[in-house]
């Protein structure tokens, strides 16, 4: 089941968003759900704001204020359950037909991480896996685990040229 669950957006009254997620997640225990419906999140965004008089504040606010994300399977029963929550108006989606969000959307998003096990450090020859550069040896120089970047060095003509990769896109040459 949890391969076919997919991310949907739900639209919501604003200001219900957490009154929805808080029910949603309710209806999913009092009921045994877990296998239908697996997570609600609301995308929070920190901001730090700066007053007149100096005095920073941060708070979170919400990314997309009127919207709620869920993870579920798509059935008839699951669609029921989330769309007589209280505050709900529908899924977003053509038609009557829920789409759901793609990878890259969810990635972006950053509902969901995924975890990339780095073994390689700066210095280390890596060999390039994926784009225009695959197969190309190259030397690691830099690597920001945060923004899932790795920045290498490949010589191409003779020359050293700096590329700015994704973590995974890259893998470490054994010894």
């Amino acid at each position: 089941m949890a391969e076919q669950a997919k991310w949907y957006v739900v639209h919501t009254y604003s200001g219900y968003e957490n009154t929805v997620k808080a029910t949603i997640e309710r209806t999913v225990e009092s009921r045994s759900l877990q296998e239908w419906i697996h997570a609600v999140s609301i995308p929070l965004e920190t901001v730090t704001e700066v007053t007149e008089s100096g005095v920073s504040k941060t708070f979170e606010r919400k990314v997309f204020p009127g919207y709620v994300l869920v993870k579920m399977v798509m059935t008839d029963d699951s669609w029921y359950i989330i769309k007589n929550v209280r505050g709900v108006t529908g899924f977003v989606g053509s038609g009557t037909k829920p789409t759901p969000l793609t990878e890259e959307e969810i990635l972006a998003l950053g509902v969901e991480k995924r975890e990339i096990v780095v073994n390689y450090d700066v210095g280390d020859t890596v060999r390039i896996n994926d784009g225009p550069l695959t197969s190309f040896t190259a030397t690691v120089e830099a690597v920001e685990k945060d923004k899932n970047k790795v920045r290498v060095s490949v010589s191409m003509f003779g020359r050293e040229t700096p590329v700015e990769l994704e973590l995974d896109q890259v893998e470490v040459i054994s010894q």
